[in-house]
């Protein structure tokens, strides 16, 4: 009996040991985490579908599209829900290639993940985004996907837009490409996690890099109600998407056209040349109208992954790096069209504007002689003639007297620099602040530059100068590159007098970028007021309401009288008829366009001359700056002012219809009709 009663106790805590438990379950799943269920619950029939924003186009300053969207029907595969079923999705592939007509091979390498051993073409973007694998389908294929979800999982077929790109070739570095946003973006750059869609691409490189949130809009959601087996049922909720504002540019399409045309010619007419650019400024705001650099690529090859071997011919030195802007990247000597700087730093040193001036045919700097062109003297002159016939010998001779000034091999202990500081204030050495990522600088070399570069440099300079260069077969060529290894070994360090003869005319180790040699020529000619270019014009709503306007921002000063500028001016007006370039615009109708300028032929040790022209027009009230250089091209005179005057020609309408009708640049922002369109 007592066993019994023993045995009842038992089972009576057992039992009220299982209701206590049971009891505190129930209240950790209705009362502790009853709200998570209940959204658990939920999102097993929702589904979220994010709706990724329309992205603005970008206009010319007349509202012509140089990019805009045309809608595609665009086949993505979502990995994550590929990966689910039950053969990892191999059977889905083979029949999404058969009915897009593409290779299992390549579609798997399209959505696996790039990475360390991963070449294009790969994902770029998050894991969990559904990967873009046919950027055009046709409504047939569109329709075998939907119309089979079952055989689909994890595929979908959706119209979406697409970047479209009219002029082609056109501007493409200067506009840039789109490319998923990566996790590490995500994570690294605050506010994007939130207003990217994880559909819709990120600006990469250019314009759309620089402007990416405004072009981005903003993405819009759907809610959807389904069934057990994933079939809608109907919408929850929804949040449309605000489309992405328009950019409305200074660059006139027109006369990007007739600029890429120009250095497309003379790259096809110099045998050797390997790069080319060409700049139009307006003259008075330094607002970008042009920017053409080649080679060029089609930014189309960006649409739905581009292949490794695409992707290597952008970046190759055999292809020329088309991905690569000479007009904002290109580091060249600018040779004689430097000169304008050089003369500022010669008054600004004391030498008398109206002095007269000695051109001999060459003249002794250290124990070296250097030699005017060709060796040929000209006499006694002034400075106005000396930019006109482009004399060397006095600029070596100025730039010479300037370095014994500051202490010669053995400087004061605060030199001076002249000639270095006043190619600063023309705003060489530092990026002009375009509104395009990845500018370069360019190079001012001083004493202090010549001691840093020798810091870096001195350990393989001074190895080199022992073992020389055995791997170079042209024996002259490797004698000179250990001389010149021994000599920047032992005294690379200081600032040489040949350094500061070659300074003078735009050689040796200075560099500029054709962009900030048209800036400085475009204050030189107008006022005298360095400005920061600038590409974008506005920002306007898709309906044409004007958001924000873009300002150019004045950055400094040239280091001139206004006496002074007007000589300089004067000077170069005369350039083009009676100087350098007067063979390249013989016949130019000078009465009706005057056009002024300078050329420059800057020699590359191995390679031939980089040709340059540095023009502006009309010489009594410049609206326009040009500048054009060709890598390779050779005299000034021979290949880049030939450019400089077919824009003119193009700009003007002197050999067809003028890109601007009344030679001036658009100076009115386009208007919209009510539905979005440009008002004509």
């Amino acid at each position: 009996m007592t066993r019994m009663r023993a045995r009842l106790f038992l089972l009576h805590v057992l039992v009220l040991t299982l209701l206590v438990v049971l009891a505190v379950r129930l209240w950790q799943v209705q009362v502790v985490r009853g709200q998570e269920f209940v959204t658990r619950a939920t999102e097993t029939r929702t589904r979220t579908v994010i709706e990724p924003a329309v992205r603005g186009q970008i206009l010319d300053s007349s509202g012509r599209p140089l990019v805009r969207n045309q809608t595609a029907l665009v086949v993505s595969v979502d990995r994550t829900a590929l990966s689910r079923t039950p053969d990892g999705g191999a059977s889905v592939l083979h029949r999404l290639s058969a009915v897009l007509g593409t290779p299992v091979k390549k579609l798997k390498e399209r959505i696996r993940p790039c990475g360390p051993g991963v070449s294009q073409p790969c994902w770029t973007g998050s894991p969990y985004q559904p990967v873009p694998v046919a950027q055009k389908a046709d409504t047939r294929q569109a329709l075998q996907i939907v119309e089979r979800q079952e055989d689909f999982p994890g595929v979908s077929a959706e119209i979406q837009s697409v970047r479209q790109y009219p002029g082609g070739e056109a501007g493409a570095q200067m506009l840039g490409y789109l490319q998923p946003v990566t996790e590490a973006e995500l994570e690294k750059r605050s506010g994007l996690k939130a207003a990217y869609s994880g559909v819709d691409l990120t600006g990469r490189d250019g314009l759309e890099e620089v402007y990416d949130e405004a072009l981005r809009g903003k993405p819009g959601l759907r809610r959807v109600q389904v069934d057990r087996m994933g079939k809608a049922l109907g919408v929850e909720q929804r949040v449309r998407p605000v489309s992405g504002d328009h950019l409305i540019t200074s660059i006139d399409a027109r006369v990007q056209a007739v600029a890429e045309r120009a250095l497309a010619r003379a790259m096809r007419n110099a045998p050797k040349a390997d790069g080319g650019a060409a700049v139009v400024l307006d003259a008075r705001t330094a607002r970008v109208l042009a920017l053409a650099s080649a080679p060029g690529y089609d930014p189309a090859v960006w649409a739905g992954g581009i292949s490794a071997s695409g992707y290597q011919r952008l970046l190759s030195e055999k292809s020329g790096k088309p991905l690569v802007s000479r007009a904002i990247n290109g580091q060249f000597a600018p040779g004689s069209t430097f000169k304008v700087s050089s003369v500022t730093a010669m008054l600004r040193a004391g030498y008398p504007l109206e002095g007269t001036y000695d051109c001999p045919g060459s003249y002794m700097v250290g124990d070296r002689v250097f030699n005017n062109f060709h060796g040929i003297g000209l006499g006694p002159m002034n400075l106005h003639t000396a930019l006109v016939k482009s004399c060397d010998t006095i600029f070596y001779r100025g730039g010479y007297e300037q370095y014994l000034r500051d202490g010669g091999r053995d400087p004061k202990k605060t030199p001076k620099e002249v000639f270095a500081n006043t190619a600063r204030a023309f705003g060489f050495g530092r990026p002009t602040g375009i509104d395009l990522p990845g500018e370069s600088s360019g190079r001012i070399p001083d004493r202090r530059w010549k001691k840093e570069m020798w810091t870096l440099t001195s350990g393989t300079t001074c190895k080199r100068a022992q073992t020389g260069y055995p791997e170079v077969t042209d024996r002259a060529r490797a004698d000179f590159l250990k001389q010149l290894a021994y000599e920047n070994c032992t005294e690379g360090f200081l600032l040489r007098p040949g350094d500061s003869a070659n300074f003078a005319i735009g050689q040796g180790d200075v560099l500029v970028t054709p962009l900030q040699l048209a800036r400085a020529y475009a204050a030189l000619v107008h006022d005298g007021k360095l400005r920061s270019p600038r590409i974008g014009w506005a920002r306007v709503r898709p309906d044409g309401t004007l958001v924000e306007t873009y300002d150019v921002p004045v950055v400094g000063k040239l280091p001139l009288s206004e006496k002074e500028r007007l000589y300089i001016k004067g000077a170069l007006s005369d350039v083009p008829s009676d100087g350098t370039a007067a063979g390249a615009f013989a016949g130019f109708p000078m009465d009706k366009v005057r056009i002024g300028g300078k050329t420059g032929t800057a020699e590359v040790w191995g390679k031939e001359d980089t040709s340059w022209f540095a023009s502006f027009a009309p010489t009594n009230d410049p609206r326009f700056v040009v500048v054009a250089m060709v890598s390779q091209g050779g005299m000034g005179a021979q290949t880049a002012a030939p450019v400089a005057r077919e824009i003119y020609e193009g700009i003007y309408g002197l050999k067809g219809p003028a890109a601007l009708p009344g030679g001036k640049p658009v100076s009115r922002l386009p208007r919209f009709a009510p539905d979005g369109t440009v008002a004509r």
